[in-house]
């Protein structure tokens, strides 16, 4: 029988295309973070012990904003030097198009739509959040032993039913809503919202009108230069950069006329829709990776560096001022540049530095890769949806073809090794090639209708395993 049309090769396109190097992956708007980049190879020689973890997120990052991953304007010299030191992913996606769902995904290792919470894109009111009887990343690693923070942006429920200490973590500080203003700590609502701690509604409102961005950066460098003695950490350090409103360090006159147009009722002032510009936003996207840079030199610091797995990606596509070339779309959409987002991997103890991997991954396969190298076993009752990446990571095992699932309201997307099935608002279902046409333009819905229909079907396989959308 001849092979179907659409059938790749043993090694496909993608992966050849990984082979030649870092100068052919720069030719489609891949480039290297240096000339030296190449494919990724695991070392299993290596050995280390089970490694602290910090996991960094940025906030509407998009997924060419580093000038590691093509961006030709903004600068961003110490997310650079971290790939340069470990691994960078080129076809990464978040686990959803906005930031509560892809949080669910993260911290729970499976579909948002799994959760009610998760079924909000994103959470805007008090109604739902993570159920704190759910098993998570945190919580499966404290049972494991690890100490466990999150500081910053938690954006998966408020107080009082919902909260970081009330799933698996052991220290909070951060805010509870999507957004704040970066001075006040005024979110959507006009409320205050910076806490440490955050048990009780109320009761732990932490009062400091400095710069957002530098108060998690201190403190989230404390943590890491802490003596935690022979305890694994897990820190969850969430920046709402370069999230709106689009107000830089230093700003102060414009953040207080986004405080007077908050307090006058004004609904939408936070969106901030009347203000920034592509070189506000480079100041923002400048000032997160002078932070993370900080943060990385206290961690040297501690001489904690080497069993120390770092990891950095955004949290969905980016937004107004973004540069996603060549992707199309942006945050809240699931075409490419609405969910592939920059994603870096650093582990001295056993990841060689200088690498790029083309593997297809998404977030919930980092919460099965995190629980497996801390030797955390999931909860059974909640089977994760995610693929532990520590077999290819560690020991150079293939990564068995799987299925990358999408789920947002009105659309619909799978990614099956290079091929990818979108149907958008328009109801319309299209067909992408993404290994010649990442750019999703090139439909091959009509081309290759046998292929459509099975990826069609697969989708709405694992669609009926989940809950449905609440009416509008």
């Amino acid at each position: 029988m001849p092979t179907p049309p659409y059938e790749k090769s043993a090694l496909s396109r993608r992966a050849f295309g990984g082979a030649v190097g870092a100068g052919a992956a720069a030719a489609v708007g891949v480039p290297a973070a240096e000339a030296g980049e190449r494919p990724f190879r695991a070392a299993p020689r290596r050995s280390g012990r089970r490694p602290n973890i910090l996991f960094i997120l940025g906030d509407d990052l998009g997924w060419a904003d580093l000038s590691s991953y093509g961006s030709p304007h903004i600068k961003t010299p110490h997310l650079d030097r971290l790939a340069r030191q470990g691994v960078r992913f080129t076809d990464a996606y978040s686990g959803s198009a906005t930031c509560s769902p892809t949080r669910f995904s993260l911290y729970t290792g499976r579909y948002p739509g799994r959760t009610k919470g998760g079924l909000a894109e994103p959470i805007a009111d008090k109604s739902v959040g993570l159920a704190p009887t759910h098993p998570t990343l945190a919580s499966l690693l404290k049972g494991a032993g690890y100490a466990t923070a999150l500081i910053g942006k938690w954006h998966c429920g408020y107080l009082p039913e919902y909260s970081p200490t009330k799933s698996g973590w052991d220290e909070f500080f951060g805010n509870f809503g999507g957004a704040l203003e970066y001075y006040s700590k005024l979110g959507l609502a006009g409320e205050y919202d910076l806490f440490e701690g955050g048990v009780r509604e109320g009761d732990a409102e932490y009062k400091d009108l400095r710069y957002y961005t530098r108060i998690l950066t201190e403190r989230a460098s404390e943590y890491v230069g802490r003596d935690h003695g022979e305890k694994p950490w897990l820190l969850n350090l969430n920046f709402t950069t370069p999230h709106w409103p689009w107000i830089a360090d230093g700003d102060e006159e414009q953040s207080a006329e986004i405080v007077r147009r908050i307090k006058a009722g004004e609904k939408g002032a936070l969106q901030h829709r009347d203000g920034g510009s592509v070189e506000k936003y480079k100041e923002l996207v400048e000032d997160l990776d002078r932070s993370v840079g900080e943060v990385l030199r206290a961690l040297k610091k501690s001489g904690q560096e080497r069993d120390t797995l770092v990891f950095f990606a955004s949290d969905n596509g980016g937004e107004r001022f973004s540069y996603n070339w060549p992707l199309s779309g942006n945050k809240g959409s699931l075409q490419e540049g609405g969910i592939r987002v920059p994603t870096i991997v650093r582990w001295p103890a056993r990841l060689d530095g200088g690498q790029v991997s083309d593997e297809p991954v998404y977030t919930p396969d980092w919460t099965a890769t995190l629980l497996e190298v801390a030797g955390a076993r999931p909860d059974p009752a909640h089977p994760l949806d995610g693929t532990s990446l520590a077999p290819y990571l560690l020991r150079g095992e293939r990564i068995a073809e799987r299925e990358l699932f999408w789920r947002v309201r009105g659309e619909r997307a799978l990614r099956r090794g290079d091929w990818k099935y979108y149907r958008g608002k328009d109801g319309k279902d299209h067909l992408y090639d993404l290994a010649e046409d990442r750019r999703e333009q090139a439909d091959r819905a009509a081309s290759e209708p046998r292929l459509l229909a099975e990826l069609r079907r697969a989708w709405e396989r694992t669609d009926e395993e989940l809950l449905p959308y609440p009416k509008p």
